[in-house]
């Protein structure tokens, strides 16, 4: 199985058609989006670009291939435009036999992983900060921010492809990180 996972991308019209451009080259069976799609949030500038109204159309041509949980700045007036569920706080999901918790970041995240919960990966955004590490029980991916990374990181996803999870630029796709589930 192989899964595109993006986040925060913050209504950016841009960096959502770099993202669909993503979509079209890697072929994923699923898009995992991991919050804060629309607004920009109280805390962060505009992203370059903002739309959340060709946003949203961009998403909703790809409903059929999204999994989304919901970010902090996610409210029920985005669901109402959505075609696809987003308001969930996280998911489970198993893949190639990995399972893997799937949320935003601001509830669960390596700090505060979710309790009673049996996971090979915790996957998580929030941050806008790429970032692969192993922890004490699972592995943490943060695939970045697809409109407005920090810390001096590019814009960035994440892929999982038959156990590897690669972090890529959002530009040319290049690899700059990896790990191997099985090892």
């Amino acid at each position: 199985m192989k899964i595109l996972i993006a986040s925060d991308i913050h209504g950016s019209a841009e960096y959502c058609e770099m993202l669909l451009k993503a979509y079209n080259a890697v072929k994923p069976d699923r898009i995992l989006l991991l919050g804060d799609l629309l607004y920009h949030g109280p805390r962060n500038d505009l992203p370059h670009d903002y739309d959340t109204k060709r946003t949203m159309e961009i998403l909703n041509s790809l409903k059929d291939d999204i999994t989304a949980v919901r970010g902090n700045c996610d409210a029920e007036v985005d669901q109402m435009v959505l075609d696809f569920p987003i308001m969930n706080d996280y998911e489970q999901i198993e893949a190639d036999g990995f399972r893997i918790f799937a949320t935003h970041g601001h509830h669960y995240n390596p700090q505060t992983p979710p309790p009673f919960v049996r996971m090979d990966v915790l996957l998580n955004g929030h941050t806008h900060i790429p970032m692969i590490k192993r922890c004490d029980g699972f592995i943490y991916v943060n695939p970045g921010s697809v409109s407005i990374p920090k810390a001096g990181s590019d814009h960035s996803i994440a892929i999982f492809d038959r156990g590897v999870i690669t972090l890529n630029r959002l530009s040319d796709l290049s690899e700059y990180d990896r790990i191997d589930l099985g090892i």
